[in-house]
């Protein structure tokens, strides 16, 4: 069965806390787990460098998140956890997509725009303390998805744009070059859970109103007793909306736990005893994650271990594609080089793939041998990028590629599957 691959990346810019845990940590390991999917987590340490200028507080904060994730859950030999700076082939895919994308595109990023705009505000010139590197973010992104093939990659709102930029300069590379990077789709949770900060807006470094998601077990007692409350009296109904503490708990409970508490919020529980069972209902599915963070922060040796063994399986990936891409842009061997005619007879040598047009408006392919024999059929697609990606698929795996596209194959007449499994294996020696 075909797997989903489904990527996403973590920035070492500061201490996770309570809502980067319920909001994406939790929800991440839990798809991780599921057997239709191959998931793909990355320590984004060349983001870090755009926000972060302070070397230690980056290595601080890469080993801090790594440990979190591992404590989490994360299981380093049933996905991809990596560091970014670990494997160089998403640097050098940077340039190949810079070289594509259009300053233009660019110049509409938010964040390059709020900052421009700041600078207007304030009369400084547009681009006063805007660094090279925030400017290519998207172009680096964009490789970071691209790299792995990503189908799906889980943002917030805030992400979306960067998403659609990484489809558009996919889409310039695939038009120039062929077929060869898939376009990721964005996935937006509208059931993502939210929790408020200290002082009460949502949580968020940028409001320094957090809460460290390893907070000491007497710290969080202290910070939940803080919230402010209401001066309802004990034996008083209370009302959960817009209660912090409903939030918090119902974040950790099931359902039924949850009922039970606004149950008792409508017969007038005492706000100290309320305060009590949202600490230890955290504390309960804290405290286990707590102890394996401590351990894997006391052993920096061990992090370091699983994140280079990531590294490498990240590379065996990464690595073989670029060379395929570097040879699609011509950065190939000169001792390769064939003089015009006789390129040219070597590519009339080759089994072609033909991709065309219907007339019911669909989309189809076939694969046809040097002497024009058919040996292999599509059914149809609905787009032409559906079907070229299909194309390079069988172009960069082969044969091996065949049962993956079955379901989009049809069965020739007269065709021989030897035949067919040596016109693959051709193709796929002229592309490498």
């Amino acid at each position: 069965m075909s797997k989903t691959r489904f990527l996403t990346g973590i920035t070492p810019s500061g201490t996770p806390h309570l809502g980067n845990y319920v909001g994406a940590i939790r929800p991440a390991v839990q798809s991780s787990q599921r057997a239709d999917v191959q998931s793909f987590y990355f320590l984004a340490d060349y983001h870090a460098l755009i926000k972060c200028a302070d070397p230690a507080r980056v290595q601080r904060s890469t080993l801090e998140i790594a440990a979190t994730w591992l404590a989490a859950g994360l299981d380093p030999e049933q996905v991809m956890l990596y560091r970014q700076s670990d494997v160089p082939e998403i640097t050098e895919l940077c340039w190949l997509l810079t070289c594509v994308t259009g300053k233009g595109v660019l110049n509409r990023a938010h964040a390059y725009k709020a900052s421009v705009d700041k600078n207007v505000a304030a009369g400084n010139d547009v681009d006063a303390d805007v660094s090279a590197g925030l400017f290519m973010y998207p172009v680096l992104m964009a490789a970071d998805i691209l790299i792995f093939g990503a189908n799906k990659v889980p943002v917030g709102r805030d992400q979306v744009q960067h998403l659609e930029m990484a489809r558009d300069i996919a889409s310039s590379f695939n038009h120039l070059y062929g077929e060869l990077l898939v376009l990721p789709e964005v996935v937006i949770d509208e059931n993502v859970a939210t929790l408020p900060g200290l002082d009460g807006r949502k949580m968020s470094k940028s409001y320094n109103n957090t809460i460290p998601l390893f907070t000491p077990r007497e710290q969080l007692r202290k910070l939940i007793n803080g919230f402010t409350t209401d001066s309802r009296a004990p034996g008083e109904p209370k009302e959960v909306e817009g209660s912090a503490l409903f939030q918090f708990y119902q974040a950790f409970a099931s359902e039924a736990e949850t009922e039970a508490l606004r149950q008792r919020y409508a017969q007038g529980i005492a706000w100290g005893d309320a305060k009590q069972l949202v600490f230890e209902r955290l504390d309960q599915e804290i405290a286990p994650m707590r102890a394996r963070y401590e351990s894997l922060m006391a052993d920096p040796a061990q992090i370091e271990a699983v994140l280079r063994a990531g590294g490498e399986r990240a590379r065996a990936l990464a690595a073989p594609f670029v060379r395929q891409l570097r040879e699609a842009v011509g950065l190939r061997s000169l001792a390769q080089v064939q003089a015009p005619q006789a390129a040219k007879a070597a590519k009339s040598a080759l089994p072609q793939f033909k991709q065309y047009r219907e007339a019911d408006g669909k989309f189809y392919f076939k694969l046809v041998s040097a002497s024009g024999q058919l040996l292999l059929q599509s059914t149809a697609f609905d787009a032409p990028k559906e079907a070229g990606q299909s194309i390079a698929r069988l172009q960069q795996q082969g044969a091996a590629a065949l049962a993956e596209l079955g379901a989009r194959l049809m069965p020739v007449e007269g065709a021989d599957a030897a035949q067919l499994s040596e016109a693959l294996e051709q193709l796929v020696a002229a592309n490498t």
